[in-house]
């Protein structure tokens, strides 16, 4: 069971997500936090998988209290997706830099809510596909200068190469029919690719593989 926590100042959006959430067979919703503080205090207690977390809250906005889940050792196995108004919402690269492991728009499909919490708990990304790239791209370009190419080091040629094809957004099948490997090879390399820099998730792998300059603003491979 994939044990979820709502974190939203506005009561009829949880209760929204409540609802479907909870008539998954194989989703539960754990708890509800109305402002950061409390989806701090409650992901400690309740340990759920998933946090669905707004990134605009009174008080302790959802960045911080992501910062907070992230940066919790004990926390590691905890999955935070922002929610956002915006698509573009300037703070959501930032948000994934801090460890989410990806955003939703709070008006996406019911669908792609449900493949979202399911996604996450499997150890992918999840970025809505309609504006990943240039989100990436654009909050990339806007980042710190590429770090020294000392930091991909450890790194294989193919290693370097599936890091890439992650940065461009593809996913695990795409890169496997890119390179002509079975997608459990691909998914191999990406996993061993994420231990070895230290990546929480795909998402923070995307943001490696900017901030390496590995991949620049608007490559597509």
């Amino acid at each position: 069971m994939i044990r979820v926590l709502l974190a939203d100042d506005q009561s009829l959006v949880r209760a929204g997500f409540r609802a479907l959430l909870d008539a998954q067979p194989d989703i539960e919703v754990a708890g509800e936090a109305s402002d950061g503080e409390e989806a701090v205090r409650l992901v400690g207690e309740l340990r759920p998988d998933v946090v669905l977390m707004d990134i605009r809250m009174p008080g302790l906005d959802g960045l911080a209290a992501t910062r907070r889940v992230t940066g919790n050792a004990e926390l590691g196995d905890v999955k935070v997706v922002m929610l956002t108004t915006f698509e573009l919402d300037e703070y959501v690269f930032e948000a994934i830099r801090s460890g989410a492991s990806g955003f939703l728009v709070k008006d996406t499909e019911p669908d792609e809510l449900l493949r979202a919490v399911r996604a996450v708990v499997e150890g992918d990304a999840l970025l809505s596909p309609g504006v990943t790239r240039r989100l990436i791209a654009e909050f990339a370009a806007r980042s710190k200068e590429p770090a020294a190419a000392g930091a991909l080091a450890g790194l294989t040629e193919r290693e370097r190469e599936v890091m890439a094809l992650v940065g461009i957004g593809l996913s695990n099948e795409e890169i496997a029919r890119r390179l002509v490997v079975s997608p459990l090879t691909a998914k191999t390399h990406v996993s061993r690719t994420m231990v070895k820099l230290g990546a929480r998730d795909r998402a923070q792998l995307v943001v490696l593989a900017y901030e390496s300059g590995l991949v620049r603003p608007g490559w597509l491979g």
